[in-house]
C-alpha cells in the first residue's frame, strides 16, 4: 500500500507564490515518476508538471517559466514551487506518483486528495 500527503496550498493573491508538496510512503521500491494534476471547475483535468525517476521534466505550457517542479529521491517527496500565480491557476492540486511495488513487477499510479489553490485577482 502507499500513501501520499499533500501539503501547501491556499489563497494568494494574483502574482504571488505558492509552494506544494507530496510525501509518497509504503510499500516503495521505485518511484517513476511524480507529477502535478490540477482541475479547475468545470473544466477537465490537465497536466501541471511531471519530473521522472532522472529528474527529466515537463510542463503545462500555461505554467512554463512560472512553475518549477523538483523532487527529493531520499525524501520520496515532490515539490511544486509556483510563481507568477494568475487567477486562472485557481484549481485543486493532486498529486500524482507511479512507483514500482518490492519484490514484484507491478506498476502502480497513485494520487493525493487533492489541495486547493485558489489566486485572487
Amino acid at each position: 500500500q502507499v500513501q501520499l500527503v499533500e501539503s501547501g496550498g491556499g489563497l494568494v493573491q494574483a502574482g504571488g507564490s505558492l509552494g506544494l508538496s507530496c510525501a509518497a510512503s509504503g510499500s516503495i521500491f521505485k518511484i517513476n515518476y511524480m507529477a502535478w494534476f490540477r482541475q479547475a471547475p468545470g473544466k477537465q483535468r490537465e497536466l501541471v508538471a511531471r519530473v521522472t525517476s532522472d529528474s527529466s521534466t515537463n510542463y503545462a505550457d500555461s505554467v512554463k517559466g512560472r512553475f518549477t517542479i523538483s523532487r527529493d529521491n531520499a525524501k520520496n517527496t515532490v515539490y511544486l514551487q509556483m510563481n507568477s500565480l494568475k487567477p486562472e491557476d485557481t484549481a485543486v492540486y493532486k498529486c500524482n506518483v507511479r512507483v514500482l511495488l518490492p519484490n514484484t513487477n507491478i506498476n502502480l499510479e497513485v494520487w493525493g486528495q487533492g489541495t486547493l489553490v485558489t489566486v485572487s485577482s
